[in-house]
């Protein structure tokens, strides 16, 4: 098979995630662990939790909406619950599950840390746009998304309006 290689205009783009795909996960990592002493990854657990009406998710529901292997997101759940930021308990309508609740102390910690972190994803990625170029990136990653998650299962709960 003959390899179809990238257009310049391709190649550009492709370069322009790829840096993106760099640069941004650690800008992110950064500030959330200078103001707030959280990973990126604590956080959008945390941020999952919060969205749930009792604040409580299934482990294997969680590792599904942050794309963790189980073995992962048990230690972040670990290290969370020594903070007391979330609870495990054992499932009600299934003895071999586990759910995870975010605790008071872990909804005081994803409050206090969100405007910064807002204000972070604002300076680097939304205020960098037009409104026009938000839609459209939000149509590519939906496009790009149908591709790498077609089962669409790290799509988070729209939020109720």
């Amino acid at each position: 098979m003959e390899t179809k290689w990238l257009s310049a205009d391709e190649r550009e783009a492709w370069l322009g995630v790829f840096a993106v795909l760099e640069l941004l996960p650690a800008a992110l990592d950064a500030q959330l662990r200078r103001e707030s002493e959280l990973t990126r990854f604590e956080y959008y657990v945390l941020a999952m939790l919060s969205e749930r009406p009792d604040r409580t998710l299934q482990m294997t529901g969680l590792a599904a909406l942050s794309n963790a292997t189980l073995p992962r997101l048990s230690h972040v759940v670990r290290r969370l619950s020594e903070r007391g930021l979330v609870d495990k308990e054992p499932c009600p309508g299934d003895g071999r599950a586990t759910n995870v609740r975010l605790t008071d102390a872990g909804w005081d910690k994803l409050r206090d840390a969100a405007p910064a972190h807002v204000a972070t994803v604002r300076r680097h990625v939304i205020d960098a746009l037009t409104s026009e170029q938000v839609e459209q990136l939000t149509q590519i990653t939906q496009a790009m998304l149908a591709s790498l998650d077609p089962d669409g299962a790290m799509k988070p709960p729209r939020p109720a309006s």
